[in-house]
């Protein structure tokens, strides 16, 4: 067999979202984009801001001697400085530029933290519903994803993550603002959360890391507030993305930012840029590199996203789905109509509506909505949601 036996178990759970995102592909040929409601993958339908593509001339055009070569693996010292002073506002600590490792994404930053902290046979743990390639991340590094039952309205489980600790956890992977819920962690939960951990680690010996997933941090609505997690507990990387709150999702362009306080903080460092080279990735694009250098602070307009979220909630809540308002993100998780998430997903799908089955995030029972879509998309789809509710 040319594929080797544990890929081939891995492909039998691979992500239920590109699944869907397949099939609305087909469902497109068939019928027409116009007439297929594709919810199924936040890929953000918001164009990037007008400096985006003002910078990008810029540096096309200028003749920069070595400007396509390579580069220290950790990134353009610049841009590393520019990060580092904005990462700094928003966590309130001084970070330095050397805590900084340019990648290819969060994921190439998420992957490059997790080889640098695992050892073989090691857990790493995240609370449900979860972006399920964390699960692939961290099997990538000889780890094995271990998925705790969330608290009410989707907050840490503190207890619950308590009892499942141990001398092989390496990590706990915070995603705030939560993909697939739109949750942010309060601050209150947060701090009892990192106070757990100290208790743990005392028991243990064993140090433990959080790494926060924060592609969606600006992605946020109602004047809510992503709590900064440096000063709250020392072992903190931060792993992010340009993806969503750029609309460049295709550039795979983010960071690491390590805390300045974080125990053997320059063996850290030195540990990411070496794993963000032999990985594979070498180092982040360098065109995109010099880009987001100059745009710290700037997003595309999330009040296009608030506007869409407010669309859609609307519309669902006034058929009767049973959902949280999201604070942040842009995906919408809905309890799924007679408790059955892969049935109603299938239902929903002969409405031309494409959806995920909560089951694709270790929660059963919901479904996930991606609203990074054109108005047309929410509206157009509203009586094929209100038909499959009705027959549940």
């Amino acid at each position: 067999m040319a594929v080797s036996a544990h890929i081939l178990e891995m492909l039998k759970g691979s992500s239920l979202v590109r699944k869907m995102f397949e099939a609305g592909a087909q469902l497109k040929a068939e019928f027409g984009e116009d007439n297929v409601y594709d919810f199924s993958i936040g890929n953000p339908n918001i164009e990037p801001p007008a400096k985006f593509a003002q910078i990008l001339k810029k540096y096309a055009d200028a003749e920069i001697p070595g400007k396509h070569g390579y580069m220290p693996n950790a990134g353009y010292p610049d841009v590393r400085k520019s990060i580092a002073a904005w990462v700094s506002k928003e966590q309130n600590t001084a970070v330095d530029a050397s805590g900084i490792i340019m990648t290819s994404g969060a994921g190439g930053a998420m992957n490059a933290v997790l080889k640098s902290i695992i050892n073989y046979g090691d857990r790493v743990l995240v609370s449900a519903p979860c972006f399920m390639e964390y699960k692939f991340y961290a099997d990538n590094h000889g780890g094995k994803l271990e998925i705790i039952e969330p608290a009410e309205g989707f907050e840490l489980d503190i207890d619950a993550f308590e009892k499942a600790m141990g001398p092989d956890v390496a990590a706990v992977i915070l995603n705030s603002p939560h993909n697939p819920t739109g949750t942010i962690y309060s601050e209150e939960n947060l701090k009892k959360f990192a106070a757990m951990l100290e208790r743990s680690a005392a028991k243990t010996g064993r140090r433990i890391y959080i790494v926060c997933d924060e592609p969606y941090r600006k992605i946020v609505f109602d004047g809510a507030v992503v709590p900064a997690m440096f000063p709250i507990y020392r072992n903190t990387v931060v792993v992010t993305s340009y993806s969503k709150d750029l609309s460049i999702p295709g550039e795979r362009i983010g960071y690491a930012a390590i805390n300045p306080a974080a125990d053997d903080y320059d063996n850290l460092v030195n540990a990411v840029t070496l794993c963000n080279r032999i990985i594979g990735f070498v180092n982040a694009p360098a065109l995109m590199q010099r880009i987001v250098g100059e745009m710290q602070g700037d997003s595309v307009d999330m009040n296009e996203y608030k506007r869409k979220r407010d669309m859609l909630c609307d519309g669902l809540s006034d058929i009767g789905y049973d959902f949280h308002k999201p604070a942040g993100t842009f995906y919408l998780f809905p309890k799924a109509p007679g408790g059955d998430d892969s049935a109603f997903v299938d239902t929903l799908q002969k409405e031309r509506i494409l959806v995920v089955p909560g089951k694709g995030f270790a929660a059963p029972g919901y479904f996930r909505i991606a609203f990074c879509v054109a108005d047309k998309v929410i509206e157009g789809s509203m009586p094929g949601f209100r038909k499959a509710f009705e027959l549940f």
